[in-house]
């Protein structure tokens, strides 16, 4: 199959071509303005604004694309300062509309504008599944009993939070929920932790607390899945928490191996927890791999 690959930003869209031209896929990469650089992209790399479906659909017939994928951030756009082309401005009122539903809701409607152009639609995680978090532990560091409390009530706070569109991510220390993450992203909820006073949270001499990131059971897999990075990492480090979780196989970790060598540096653990068919994990057995 021929891929169109629309990228946002972040390392997972380039960790997305390698994977799809290891699987011998030919890959048309179109960089969306302002959040993917297109000097990152050595060939076949051509640049569109967030509202130009009809320059983007364009490019991907003349490239005989078959397929769509989506990979890397992309913030939700001011609709007042998009600069549509024709085909984006008849789409733009219903991405408005969908927009007053949420994330999830304007994702779905992106989506069906490509299927409705004729194009299937292909998950990052299907060509680079070497990047998807495990079960058990990555790392030297393992999740203790003495923070399992916390991993998995941030785990159902996370997975509610998702379901209402709010955010991914929830820090818990001793059983209080110390930062939820909304439309800011992880990297700035981690900071906020700072700011707290060191008595309810973790400092880098005193680990503690724990954060987990969910994605919600009704989003659309094929576009929206957590990250775990190198950068997530040393900011976790450095809001003086023990851990990370997740589930595992509906996260990613990008870099793996820096960010193995990021965690045992900084003495967190980084555990990928079976994901629950309830979500309110909390009731349930958790089992981890020694």
């Amino acid at each position: 199959m021929k891929i169109g690959l629309i990228a946002g930003g972040g390392d997972l869209p380039k960790n997305v071509l390698v994977g799809a031209q290891n699987a011998g896929h030919k890959v048309e990469v179109i960089t969306i303005d302002g959040f993917a650089n297109s000097v990152d992209y050595a060939d076949n790399v051509q640049t569109s604004g967030l509202g130009e479906f009809g320059r983007i659909v364009k490019i991907l017939r003349k490239a005989d694309c078959t397929h769509v994928c989506f990979a890397g951030y992309i913030k939700r756009p001011n609709f007042l300062s998009m600069k549509p082309d024709l085909k984006g401005l008849k789409r733009l009122p219903g991405a408005i509309l969908a927009a007053k539903n949420g994330d999830s809701a304007l994702l779905d409607y992106v989506i069906k504008i490509f299927m409705d152009e004729g194009f299937e639609i292909v998950s990052p995680q299907t060509l680079c599944a070497n990047l998807l978090l495990e079960d058990g532990h990555i790392g030297a560091y393992k999740l203790t009993a003495s923070h399992m409390a916390d991993a998995l009530k941030a785990c159902e706070i996370a997975a509610q939070i998702a379901m209402l569109d709010i955010g991914q991510s929830v820090v818990v220390c001793r059983g209080l929920i110390l930062a939820v993450e909304a439309q800011e992203g992880t990297d700035e909820m981690l900071d906020r932790l700072l700011v707290l006073p060191a008595n309810i949270r973790g400092t880098a001499d005193n680990p503690e607390g724990v954060m987990a990131k969910i994605m919600a059971s009704n989003f659309d897999n094929r576009v929206d899945l957590p990250t775990i990075g190198v950068e997530t990492v040393l900011r976790a480090q450095k809001a003086g928490l023990a851990g990370i979780v997740a589930e595992s196989g509906r996260a990613f970790v990008i870099n793996k191996a820096a960010v193995i060598e990021a965690a045992n540096a900084a003495g967190l653990f980084i555990a990928g927890l079976p994901p629950s068919k309830q979500r309110l994990v909390h009731t349930q057995p958790v089992s981890l791999n020694p």
